[in-house]
């Protein structure tokens, strides 16, 4: 999850909401990068803001699964590609 306009000029500060509820997802792990606490909120602070890893019993289902802790996050500008691990599943076909 990148910040809108990344890698060129990106504002940064903006307030991430629903990090807890997407890292309550069973077998999802929320990874920060471009992220600081500013006054007990998270808030942007770089271009590569979040990663969002998943698990399942396929790579179809833990992209499903990851994509859906992606849904419940949630800042202004937010970027994000909706490709990943398109060519491992097309390659297990």
């Amino acid at each position: 999850m990148a910040s809108g306009g990344y890698p060129g000029d990106y504002q940064k500060g903006k307030k991430i909401t629903g990090l807890q509820e997407a890292g309550q997802l069973e077998d999802v792990v929320v990874f920060h990068a471009g992220t600081k606490d500013q006054n007990r909120e998270i808030v942007t602070s770089g271009g590569r803001v979040l990663g969002v890893t998943a698990l399942g019993p396929t790579i179809a289902d833990a992209k499903a699964r990851a994509y859906q802790a992606v849904d419940k996050i949630q800042f202004d500008g937010l970027y994000c590609r909706r490709d990943i691990a398109d060519k491992a599943i097309k390659a297990k076909s």
